[in-house]
């Protein structure tokens, strides 16, 4: 057996007999598996549906549009485009589209729960070639949507990139709708985590409000790692030559032939998506999600907004005077995968943030609920209470040095280790589909 597949297995018993708590991650189908790993990664098909460079995509033609007007139905828009090839493409495609290099631009800061693509200065393509303004939180952890409104007054940002990737409470699309209809600009709604919700009812839907719509297919919605750029009735009634801008932005402007296998993919996860079978799946998502936040909130954490209203949550660790690197570590020792995360306000860079980031779309696809989210965060505390004596250095060119000892340490302790075989356990009762 080569050893890639030797590797492949590996992977497959650790997400078997672990707990995959990182908000972007999930378990796709085994059909949608199975069309990923086709035949149909074989064929280039560069261009669109009925406009190919290269000859024999008449099947392929059928795939595309099967999936477009899929999307198109589920989410009730006049356009759709399924090329993207994942969710910071998609952005990408879009600021291309509809904004000149040096333009403003509008989003949530990272710290605060926004995405590098939304603007993040200096290191990032959307940060370095425009002109990026950001908002954060309030001191509760909040949108200030007066704040924010008077900042776009001030800013006059052309488009507002506006989205989610640790910010636990929902949008209020109307009011950022009135906030960008008030100078003309452009709203782009990033619903990339949350769009598997939206399907089920339980997030709020930007689709009346925004004029576009990015979304990558994996994170709720189960699917490939794809992603997905779509316009809304305002966004082509602003502008009818919306959908043309946005194909044009990805072909020729910034991609070149489609992953057809990742569009096949698309296609089964949007048609499982429109089930009543998979809104029930949304909705126990967000009530996992609430069970857990509960829990740690009793346990004495401290989560940013005080809890959730969606599929994840951050806590807070810098009233415990612990690194989110050194939490992460050890959970993940202890069979939780969770990721380390920046919270409001953060001194500490990205790297060695003061947060810990965990979500519930993977474990409720295994049909956990609130009984295991409770049981759950029981080992988080306990886990969280036994490293409070490992500090992170307060010199940056220690940390390194001793997050490479600290694992070391931990890799082979009894107290961890005893709750990974108690999380193996859960886990078995619980198979991965």
């Amino acid at each position: 057996m080569d050893k890639i597949f030797e590797l492949i297995k590996k992977e497959e018993k650790r997400q078997g007999e672990t707990l995959m708590m990182i908000p972007s991650e999930n378990y796709a189908s085994k059909s949608v598996r199975e069309a990923v790993g086709s035949v149909l990664i074989n064929k280039y098909s560069e261009g669109y549906a009925g406009r190919r460079y290269y000859q024999g995509n008449k099947i392929i033609d059928e795939i595309e549009t099967l999936a477009i007007e899929r999307a198109k139905n589920l989410f009730k828009v006049p356009y759709a485009n399924v090329q993207p090839y994942s969710g910071s493409p998609a952005n990408s495609e879009v600021l291309f589209a509809l904004v000149e290099p040096g333009d403003t631009i509008m989003g949530l800061e990272l710290a605060s729960g926004g995405h590098l693509t939304h603007g993040h200065p200096k290191v990032t393509f959307s940060g370095k070639y425009f002109n990026s303004v950001q908002f954060g939180l309030d001191d509760k952890g909040l949108l200030d949507y007066k704040k924010i409104s008077a900042q776009t007054q001030k800013e006059k940002p052309k488009l507002m990139l506006i989205g989610t990737t640790a910010y636990p409470l929902a949008f209020d699309w109307k009011k950022l709708a009135e906030i960008a209809d008030s100078i003309g600009a452009w709203l782009v709604a990033d619903a990339s985590h949350v769009i598997g919700l939206i399907i089920a009812g339980v997030y709020p839907s930007p689709f009346t409000h925004a004029h576009l719509v990015t979304s990558t297919t994996h994170k709720t919605l189960r699917g490939p790692r794809g992603a997905m750029i779509l316009a809304t009735a305002k966004g082509v009634k602003k502008d009818p030559e919306l959908p043309a801008k946005i194909d044009k932005a990805i072909i020729p402007g910034m991609q070149g032939g489609p992953h057809n296998n990742t569009t096949a993919g698309i296609a089964i996860s949007l048609e499982e998506a429109n089930t009543p079978v998979f809104k029930t799946y949304g909705k126990q998502v967000v009530k996992n999600a609430r069970a857990l936040a509960s829990a740690l909130l009793d346990g004495g954490l401290t989560l940013v907004a005080n809890g959730t209203e969606c599929h994840l949550l951050v806590v807070d660790l810098r009233p415990l005077e612990l690194s989110g690197n050194v939490v992460a570590q050890s959970l993940e020792v202890a069979g939780i995968v969770a990721n380390r995360n920046s919270v409001p306000n953060d001194t500490m860079p990205p790297f060695y943030p003061s947060g810990l980031r965990l979500g519930t779309p993977a474990l409720t696809t295994r049909g956990m609920k609130e009984k295991e989210m409770k049981q759950i965060a029981t080992w988080i505390l306990k886990v969280i209470d036994y490293v409070k004596p490992y500090k992170l250095p307060e010199k940056p060119e220690a940390r390194s040095t001793f997050l490479k000892a600290f694992r070391s340490k931990i890799e082979k302790d009894k107290f961890l280790l005893g709750i990974a075989s108690e999380v193996k356990t859960l886990c078995q009762k619980f198979p991965v589909p």
